[in-house]
């Protein structure tokens, strides 16, 4: 029974000593963003899209490149322009309406005009 205890209170004792090291890790301050700082942001080559939405303004093109570039994060945002009449189940449904049969993807033009 002696020798039983003492590997347990070492166990024990590195269990702690993790525990600790855990707290403090998730406890310790994170920069905040500060205005101004870059931020990346993930976006689909302008080739990608077809010529009429290349001549389109820029914010236009580069809500269409973040889509394609960022479909699951925009499907766990609701559409909120209204157009959830027209079957949209997401924001992502504002710009990509599917997939087309050689596998490219068809582009909603309803986030266009």
């Amino acid at each position: 029974m002696r020798n039983l205890k003492r590997p347990v209170i070492i166990v024990v004792g590195l269990i702690g000593v993790a525990g600790i090291i855990l707290l403090l890790a998730v406890s310790l301050p994170r920069p905040k963003p500060q205005a101004g700082d870059k931020v990346e942001l993930r976006m689909a080559p302008l080739s990608d899209l077809p010529a009429d939405l290349r001549a389109a303004p820029p914010e236009v093109r580069e809500a269409y490149r973040f889509a394609l570039a960022n479909p699951d994060l925009l499907q766990q945002f609701p559409c909120y322009c209204g157009c959830v009449n027209s079957g949209h189940t997401s924001n992502y449904a504002c710009y990509v309406s599917g997939t087309n049969p050689d596998g490219s993807v068809a582009l909603e033009y309803h986030a266009a005009y």
